[in-house]
């Protein structure tokens, strides 16, 4: 276990944003983890877990605590079950279980971050999410001392949400269990739309696991999703807001409201989200509120690839990027009536 005082996160995080923390400590095993939560819960010291830091925001005062940095590694493939420890970086996960033919994460790939929080975040992109493969999650919960082993159901997903979410100081994830499908080295059936077109299929359709993969990288490098350092648009942390769910009076509120700025025939993107519910598109609201791609003049913008991305330039700091997500959540207000939630999670600071 290694030990540092007035440490940077700054570098542990894609965003490079924020100052450092009393003390990080980094942990390579499972025992390593629970000793430094404990150590921290016994002496009443705020504790900050950072994974891959690809979903936080930390303030530019830093984390006056321990931050716990989890390197666990493992890896282990059992027919179609896979489990990961929750330090193993969920890019690698995902081209593994191609190579193994094995369908149901494919097109997650080029997500970055690790794989102990995705259950947190119920990760998902291009029709997929990790709670329809997710079997277990193994996590040591704070409150009862003690490790547990949730079952999907125990797990309470929803859209980018999960009891971990609800619960942020009761569990650390240990260890995540996936139930997979062998589909004779096809994916499974091609949910999304745009990665359907690219791959010149219908919805629906199974398509060769390394197709399904490559096409889905493609598509996220395109929008700048796939971490290359020489690229700012990728010092992001990916989706900066959710996209919204609207119920139906929300629903007819918001169209009123497109009809008054773009005019009559002008439809929202709109999909089904439960009995009586709407998503709409972020992005697209982003965009006809007059943030386009490229917004912004100073060392924080929205990236030039794609407008649900928030981007440090090189120089900026936590302050200029929540200017910007503070503009951008004002100027979608003002002209929807919808307010936009931000998808990372902020530590020491918020919008």
């Amino acid at each position: 276990m290694q030990v540092l005082h007035d440490a940077p996160l700054a570098p542990l995080t894609t965003f490079r944003l924020g100052g450092p923390a009393t003390r990080l400590v980094t942990a390579v095993t499972d025992a390593e983890v629970i000793d430094a939560v404990r150590e921290a819960d016994d002496s009443g010291t705020p504790l900050l877990v950072i994974g891959g830091g690809s979903n936080l925001v930390i303030g530019d005062k830093g984390f006056d605590g321990t931050a716990l940095r989890i390197a666990t590694r493992g890896v282990e493939l059992r027919g179609t079950t896979l489990e990961l420890a929750a330090g193993e970086v969920w890019t690698d996960a995902v081209a593994r279980t191609v190579e193994a033919g094995l369908a149901g994460i494919e097109c997650l790939a080029g997500i970055p971050g690790s794989a102990g929080a995705t259950p947190i975040q119920n990760v998902g992109a291009y029709g997929q999410e990790v709670s329809a493969t997710i079997t277990e999650v193994i996590a040591y919960d704070r409150r009862a001392g003690a490790n547990v082993t949730l079952a999907n159901e125990e797990c309470a997903f929803s859209y980018r949400h999960s009891r971990f979410k609800a619960d942020p100081e009761r569990y650390v994830v240990l260890r995540v269990r996936f139930g997979l499908e062998d589909a004779g080295g096809l994916s499974a059936p091609i949910r999304y739309a745009e990665t359907a077109r690219a791959l010149g299929v219908a919805p629906g359709d199974r398509v060769p696991l390394a197709d399904a993969r490559e096409t889905v990288l493609k598509l996220r490098a395109g929008k700048g999703m796939v971490l290359d350092p020489e690229d700012h648009d990728t010092w992001s942390a990916g989706s900066f807001f959710t996209n919204p769910i609207l119920t139906e009076g929300q629903s007819a509120a918001f169209h009123a409201r497109v009809r008054e700025r773009l005019g009559e025939g002008v439809e929202p993107p709109a999909y089904p989200a439960g009995e009586g519910l709407t998503k709409t598109s972020a992005a697209w609201l982003i965009d006809k509120a007059g943030f386009t791609k490229g917004y912004g003049t100073g060392p924080a913008r929205i990236s030039t690839k794609h407008t649900l991305a928030l981007t440090n330039r090189g120089d900026a700091t936590t302050e200029d990027l929540l200017a910007l997500a503070r503009e951008v959540v004002a100027g979608v207000h003002e002209a929807f009536g919808i307010t936009l939630v931000n998808e990372p999670v902020t530590v020491g600071v918020s919008l």
